[in-house]
C-alpha cells in the first residue's frame, strides 16, 4: 500500500506545525505502507531528520502536481545536490556540508549567489507568510549548473518579538510559511526537488536562547546549523519522470481534518481515498467533510484503519461496539 502524508505548513497544525514533530506520526503511517510520501516540513527538524527508509521526500509543489497526474516520480540511489548561499559562505554552513558529506555520503556543490536572497517571515491572523526578494535571480543563476536537487541555506528575517513570543508561548511557526512559499515557487520553475534551511538569527538574545520550550519546538533550540535535515532529505529525494510511480499507484492521502486544498482536490479527481485525522487541529476553518473523506480521531487509529484498508478487512468490524445512555448502539474509534 502506498500513502501520502501531509501536514500543511504555516497554519498552526497541532502536530507537525513546529520542528519535525510530525515525524513519529509519519513513521507510524509509514510502518503500514510500502511507500510513504511526505513533504520536507513534516520530517525536517533542524539538525535532525528521522524519516524511515521507505519515505519519499517530495517538495510541496512537486507533490501537488504528482497528485494531479502531471508526471511520475522515481526514487534514485542518490542525488547531486546544489547548495546555494548568500555570500560570504559562513563557517557553520561549511561545517554542516562536511558533516553531511562524511555521515550521509552526500555529493554537494556549493555556490554563492550573485544576488542576495532576502526572506522575511510574517504572521497574520494565525497564518504564516512573508516576502522573498532575489528569487528570480536565483533561478536564473542555478539554471547554468548540473544538479538533481537544490538546497538553499539563508537567513529568514523575523521580528525579534515574534520569535521570542513563538519560542515562549507557541503558536504558528514564523519561519515555515515563507520557506514553503519560496521552495514551491522555485520547484515549480526548475522542476527539481527544493528545500530550504534557515541560518541562525544573529541577535544574541535569539542565538543564545536557552530556555526550556514546548517539546515540539525543542529541535529548533538545540540546533546550530539547521542544514542537516535538508541534505539528508534531498540525498535520495524522488525526481520528476515520465515513468515510475504514478498517482494511480497511491491508495490513501492522510491529512489533518481541518484543511482542504489542492492536494485534496487532486485526490478526489484521481480516486485516491482521503483519511482525515481530527486530533491534528489547525488555525484555519477550511475543513474536510464526511461526504468526501473518512476520518479517525488520531494517528494511532489511522494506522489501524490503513492496515484494514490494505488487507481488505471492513473497518467497521474491528471497532468496539458501545451503547450510549439512550441504549443506542454505535461504533467507537475508527470509521
Amino acid at each position: 500500500m502506498n500513502t501520502v502524508f501531509i501536514v500543511p505548513t504555516g497554519i498552526g497544525c497541532k502536530i507537525g506545525g513546529h520542528a519535525g514533530d510530525a515525524t513519529p506520526s509519519f513513521k507510524l503511517i509509514a510502518s503500514v505502507s510500502n511507500i510513504a510520501i511526505t513533504h520536507p516540513n513534516v520530517v525536517n527538524a533542524s539538525d535532525i531528520n528521522e524519516m524511515p527508509d521507505n519515505a519519499w521526500y517530495v517538495e510541496g509543489s512537486i507533490l501537488d502536481r504528482f497528485l494531479e497526474g502531471k508526471f511520475c516520480l522515481n526514487k534514485p540511489k542518490s542525488n547531486k545536490i546544489l547548495l546555494v548561499v548568500n555570500p560570504p559562505i559562513e563557517e557553520s554552513t561549511i561545517n554542516g556540508i562536511n558533516a553531511a558529506r562524511y555521515t550521509i555520503g552526500c555529493e554537494i556543490k556549493v555556490v554563492e549567489l550573485k544576488t542576495h536572497l532576502t526572506m522575511i517571515g510574517k504572521i497574520s491572523k494565525e497564518k504564516a507568510f512573508g516576502d522573498v526578494f532575489g528569487i528570480n535571480e536565483l533561478i536564473k543563476q542555478v539554471s547554468t549548473y548540473d544538479f538533481d536537487c537544490l538546497a538553499i541555506h539563508s537567513r529568514i528575517n523575523v521580528e525579534k518579538d515574534t520569535i521570542l513570543n513563538y519560542l515562549r508561548n507557541g503558536g504558528v511557526n514564523p519561519w515555515g510559511g515563507i520557506e514553503a512559499i519560496a521552495s514551491r515557487y522555485i520547484a515549480d520553475k526548475i522542476n527539481k526537488p527544493v528545500a530550504h534551511a534557515p541560518i541562525e538569527n544573529e541577535d544574541p538574545d535569539i542565538y543564545t536562547f536557552s530556555e526550556i520550550v514546548n517539546p515540539r519546538m525543542a529541535a529548533e533550540v538545540i540546533s546550530r546549523c539547521y542544514l542537516h535535515c535538508v541534505l539528508k532529505g534531498l540525498h535520495k529525494a524522488p525526481r520528476i519522470s515520465n515513468k515510475g510511480l504514478h498517482v494511480s499507484d497511491i491508495d490513501v492521502l492522510v491529512s489533518p481534518w481541518e484543511c482542504f486544498g489542492r492536494p485534496h482536490i487532486a485526490c478526489l479527481e484521481n480516486n485516491v481515498t482521503i483519511l482525515g485525522v481530527k486530533e491534528n487541529t489547525t488555525s484555519i476553518t477550511s475543513k474536510l467533510n464526511e461526504n468526501i473523506a473518512y476520518w479517525v480521531d488520531n494517528y494511532i487509529e489511522a494506522a489501524g484503519w490503513l492496515k484494514c484498508f490494505d488487507i481488505g478487512v471492513e473497518r467497521y468490524y474491528v471497532s468496539d461496539y458501545y451503547i450510549d445512555e439512550n441504549q443506542n448502539k454505535g461504533i467507537m474509534g475508527i470509521r
